[in-house]
């Protein structure tokens, strides 16, 4: 059954940088498509952070790239399978350079953190009670 992916590309200012913070996370480096410019960060077997160097992300746009640490280009938002994974994660990107974004929500059925990776990328991290899910 085909599974359909989703490939975030990312511009950052220093890919060995991105490279070391997301591997602390506990995320891997696939080299078969990672070079000086580019980073390819997987997190999932459905989903791939390509952290770009501005250079080489410019080659795919002929938009102004955004200065993600002072605008807000897109917010990523990742499920964790428990409160406890929220905070593991978030805790592991704030100890590998990250810095804290907004505040914690806690809704009882829903608990989510959020962190800004060493560009100002904000990725969020979001727990949801099954049950509640299901109806």
């Amino acid at each position: 059954m085909y599974q359909q992916m989703i490939f975030v590309n990312l511009p950052v200012a220093d890919v060995d940088t991105s490279k070391k913070f997301f591997t602390e996370l506990g995320y891997t480096i696939n080299p078969q498509f990672t070079t000086d410019d580019c980073a390819c960060v997987v997190i999932s077997d459905t989903i791939i952070a390509m952290m770009l160097s501005k250079q080489r992300y410019a080659d795919f746009t002929k938009k102004q790239i955004a200065d993600s640490s002072k605008t807000s280009e897109v917010l990523l938002c990742l499920s964790a399978e428990s409160r406890e994974k929220v905070d593991e994660l978030v805790d592991k990107a704030l100890a590998a350079g990250g810095s804290t974004s907004g505040e914690t929500q806690d809704h009882g059925f829903m608990y989510g953190r959020a962190f800004d990776d060493p560009d100002g990328h904000t990725w969020e991290v979001m727990w949801m009670d099954p049950a509640a899910v299901q109806g």
